[in-house]
């Protein structure tokens, strides 16, 4: 998946000279954590937090004359230069990013201007899309050796059972010589699937210790 599917194309910004407050009322009104501050050909000058502006505002206990804090300029608070992403990278290296880096906001920039922004929040919402969690469904996962074709086999004992697959992913297992299916199926009695693999031989890590009823 490429970023320009996921990334929010509503940008709130503001210019470098802007204060403060301002900043303040545009996190409260949007219900934002980031701003990112651009010129007026919308090229990525800096980036503020909720916490930048936090920590730059004067706390509700002390004298009222230090409140022209909140008329200082932004570009004064402001996080310069900017890790940025281009819209055709691919969704899963900018996760690495997030982790990478330990930030929370990356802007999208093509032709050296601003065109979207990706919140850790639109990547935790997009793997739970990828992975299928918000549906009804069930979970499977499958040992089985790290050899060339062995998905499309365990995918055909679902395929027997008219079964439709939403999300398969891959991990790693202890021993290098196999690997862990994980399946999420659009079914909520997955027992005559489980039987199947397991008497096809395979190892299922989840469920592991569900057997079929007696009749």
């Amino acid at each position: 998946m490429l970023v320009e599917e996921l990334m929010n194309k509503n940008m709130i910004t503001l210019p470098p000279n802007a204060t403060i407050n301002e900043a303040l009322q545009l996190l409260e009104k949007h219900k934002i954590r980031h701003i990112t501050i651009v010129d007026e050909a919308m090229q990525v000058l800096g980036i503020v937090s909720d916490r930048d502006v936090r920590d730059a505002s004067p706390s509700t206990f002390l004298d009222t004359s230090d409140f022209h804090i909140l008329n200082k300029e932004i570009q004064t608070i402001m996080t310069s230069p900017v890790i940025t992403i281009h819209p055709m990278d691919f969704v899963e290296e900018i996760a690495y990013i997030f982790y990478d880096k330990e930030i929370a906001c990356l802007p999208v920039v093509s032709q050296n201007k601003l065109v979207g922004v990706v919140t850790e929040k639109d990547m935790l919402y997009k793997l739970i899309q990828l992975t299928g969690t918000h549906e009804q469904s069930s979970l499977i996962e499958v040992k089985v050796p790290d050899l060339p074709g062995q998905l499309p086999k365990v995918a055909s004992v679902f395929g027997n059972h008219n079964v439709n697959i939403v999300s398969v992913l891959l991990y790693p297992y202890k021993d290098p010589d196999y690997k862990i299916l994980v399946f999420r199926v659009k079914t909520l009695n997955p027992m005559p699937i489980i039987n199947d693999l397991r008497d096809a031989g395979y190892t299922l890590l989840w469920p592991n210790n569900i057997m079929e009823p007696k009749k």
